[in-house]
């Protein structure tokens, strides 16, 4: 666990805006299921100010919502982001201020790029950098091993956090998360349908029990998977297939299905990213390894859908 503490001294809070950056996450990889974490570069970006309350004695809130979500996400104490603050400046014992709150958002919601974890994580950072000594209060640490019991799995929330390519799980009664090493040149082109597929739903169609020697399969790639990504494109393709949850969850999403069945029948290492439907090609950095570049995998976007070619983030939740 991380630093957080309530001592009992005067809390300085930050005056003006403050603006953190975070990024979107592609979890599972294949065979990773709830393990394999990878931070992309496309970010959403939340503005927050302390503001006076609003002299009914509770803090109050000022939401503005621009870009994926507007107009649909709630704009009161219920917003993810304003959860994730208010759970922030209790770990790190503040009294709850009076809040303003800009989000930027880039990241689809629904889509199995992280839009939740990107909320979650980004409004702990954001309550964080709002008070003057809040990193000593709540190290990286404490805030990953508290968006992960928000979000309940730590496999989006690791990479939001920390940047990069990121192996965590549950131990005991927390989660742990260890950086894995990431080829330079690797990248990855994300299909995006218009489409959305709760996590909820995705997860309800995931039977409570597997064949062994699909488990055992899984383990291997997964394991394979680790290796492929620091430095060894050439196995992405073997190291990408599942048995655990893709298969079971085609239904919800037949058309990324059909999707990531074309494209590893042309070799190219193609999965269903997080909960879906959003499909996760990995590029890497060699021709000879790799059968189809981002210049032409982006050709390959269905109609109707986004195609966004993203480099590996390595850098996490930021402050600008």
């Amino acid at each position: 666990m991380g630093a957080s503490h309530d001592d009992g001294a005067a809390v300085e809070l930050v005056r003006g805006p403050v603006t953190v950056s975070v990024p979107a996450t592609s979890a599972n990889l294949g065979p990773g299921y709830d393990t394999l974490g990878l931070a992309l570069s496309l970010r959403d970006d939340l503005t927050g100010e302390v503001v006076p309350g609003d002299g009914s004695g509770t803090p109050g809130v000022e939401v503005v919502v621009e870009g994926e979500g507007a107009g649909s996400v709630p704009l009161d104490e219920t917003h993810l982001v304003v959860r994730a603050m208010r759970a922030a400046f209790d770990a790190m014992g503040v009294a709850q201020p009076g809040l303003r709150l800009r989000c930027v958002n880039r990241l689809p919601h629904s889509r199995g790029l992280g839009s939740s974890s990107a909320a979650i994580v980004g409004g702990l950072a954001l309550a964080r950098a709002l008070v003057v000594d809040g990193t000593a209060r709540l190290d990286d640490a404490a805030v990953f091993a508290l968006a992960g019991r928000m979000e309940g799995h730590p496999d989006n929330v690791a990479p939001a956090t920390f940047g990069g390519f990121i192996v965590s799980g549950a131990e005991g009664d927390g989660f742990f998360a260890v950086p894995a090493a990431v080829d330079p040149a690797l990248s990855a082109v994300a299909f995006v349908p218009p489409t959305p597929v709760a996590t909820e739903v995705a997860r309800g169609l995931l039977p409570e029990q597997v064949p062994h020697a699909d488990a055992a399969a899984n383990a291997a790639r997964a394991a394979l998977l680790v290796v492929a990504m620091g430095g060894r494109p050439e196995l992405l393709h073997a190291a990408t297939r599942d048995w655990l949850h893709q298969d079971y969850r085609a239904a919800a999403m037949p058309e990324s299905a059909a999707l990531v069945r074309e494209l590893r029948a042309d070799g190219v290492p193609a999965v269903i990213s997080g909960a879906g439907p959003t499909v996760l090609a990995l590029v890497g950095g060699d021709p000879a390894t790799t059968p189809l570049g981002a210049a032409a995998l982006l050709e390959r976007c269905p109609a109707g859908w986004q195609a966004h070619h993203l480099a590996v983030d390595t850098d996490g939740v930021v402050v600008r």
